[in-house]
């Protein structure tokens, strides 16, 4: 009988160990599988087992191509399983190609004269999933709030960022889940940092990825009104729970999708938008809803410039001339604009819900947590 072993942590068992598994037990005749326990997992790892030792022996032990499962408790990292290897004298030594620690493998299957086999990287029969990925969407939330931007957007692009300089967002509510989104997509409401976050990725590091800012991810994560720092990462330097601006936002669809990634190279003002930025955040500090619609005001004067589409209440614009009579105070698009959805403010909550009887306007509030 031709005996195989394997070793791992298997802390959350998934389909891409039971592949592993099955083509290490067609290796031979006979299959031991080594997990370690959960006191070498803190030891090494400082992080707590998924499930009992006893449960885990148990789940692995039930699988049809198992044959034996032992629970590996020495502390030498890569080898916990020493002990049980020496005891069992198996034929072979089964590892991934990634395995980390070849050089204490071979010298322990020299040994007792075991082949160490490293088994090629098959294509996989399910989408590829480790066990911290699995534990990051375990803990990622069950909804996340979307936002909207007043001033200093394009300032949290590394390439375009400024010392000195501020961004302001504020987190929004209704929230969204993978389930239900209610709004409109691709929208400049930083709904790909609220995905990302539902999905339990580092929010930041994929709106980098893409060639934009990390403005979306850190305010949807943070939640509240902030003011950023401008620089290649997110500093935080004040979080408002915005109770100010309560029943005073609304957002408008424009009725086009946007994308800002194909913006993101565009030529525009940069000195104005560190001006809006700076008026923004002397209004979160302020705890002043006209400052920062002077921010806002500031911030919609350079979307003009770079030839965006007038919105609702511009002179430019011959639509919804009704909502003159709810007298917003300020307007701008959303995220990169050029589409989607742009936010406004009003003095009263009066005037936001009559302006939210007209086509394209929902209410928002601020969300905090």
């Amino acid at each position: 009988m031709k005996r195989i072993f394997v070793s791992g942590c298997y802390d959350i068992i998934h389909a891409g160990h039971v592949q592993f598994f099955e083509e290490a037990r067609a290796l031979g005749d006979h299959l031991t599988v080594c997990f370690a326990s959960a006191d070498v997992l803190w030891f090494h790892k400082k992080r707590r087992s998924s499930l009992p030792d006893e449960h885990k022996q148990g789940l692995l032990a039930a699988l049809r191509m198992v044959d034996e499962v032992v629970i590996g408790t020495g502390l030498d990292e890569g080898i916990d399983f020493r002990e049980h290897f020496l005891r069992l004298r198996p034929h072979v030594l089964a590892v991934t190609e990634d395995d980390k620690y070849a050089p204490l493998k071979r010298a322990l299957c020299a040994e007792i004269g075991a082949t160490y086999i490293v088994l090629p990287k098959t294509p996989p029969k399910f989408a590829p999933v480790s066990t911290t990925q699995i534990v990051k969407f375990i803990q990622a939330p069950q909804d996340a709030p979307l936002r909207v931007d007043f001033g200093g957007g394009w300032l949290d692009v590394p390439r375009y960022a400024r010392e000195g300089a501020y961004i302001v967002n504020c987190a929004i509510s209704p929230t969204v889940s993978l389930r239900e989104w209610g709004y409109e997509r691709n929208a400049g409401l930083g709904g790909s940092g609220a995905w990302a976050l539902l999905n339990g990725k580092e929010g930041v590091a994929s709106e980098l990825d893409l060639g934009v800012g990390w403005q979306d991810p850190a305010v949807i994560k943070e939640t509240g009104l902030c003011v950023w720092q401008s620089g290649a990462r997110p500093v935080l330097e004040i979080k408002h729970s915005a109770d100010f601006l309560k029943g005073r936002l609304a957002v408008y669809w424009s009725g086009k999708q946007h994308c800002t990634p194909s913006v993101v190279d565009q030529s525009r003002n940069y000195d104005n938008i560190a001006k809006a930025g700076a008026l923004a955040r002397a209004g979160v500090w302020a705890a002043d809803i006209h400052k920062i619609a002077e921010g806002v005001r500031t911030s919609y004067a350079v979307q003009r410039a770079e030839n965006m589409d007038p919105l609702p209440g511009d002179p430019a614009s011959s639509a919804l001339p009704e909502l003159a009579a709810c007298k917003p105070l300020a307007w701008k698009y959303c995220g990169g604009g050029f589409g989607g959805y742009a936010v406004y403010l009003f003095a009263e909550p009066a005037q936001r819900d009559a302006a939210c009887k007209l086509a394209g306007f929902r209410p928002v509030e601020p969300y905090v947590r």
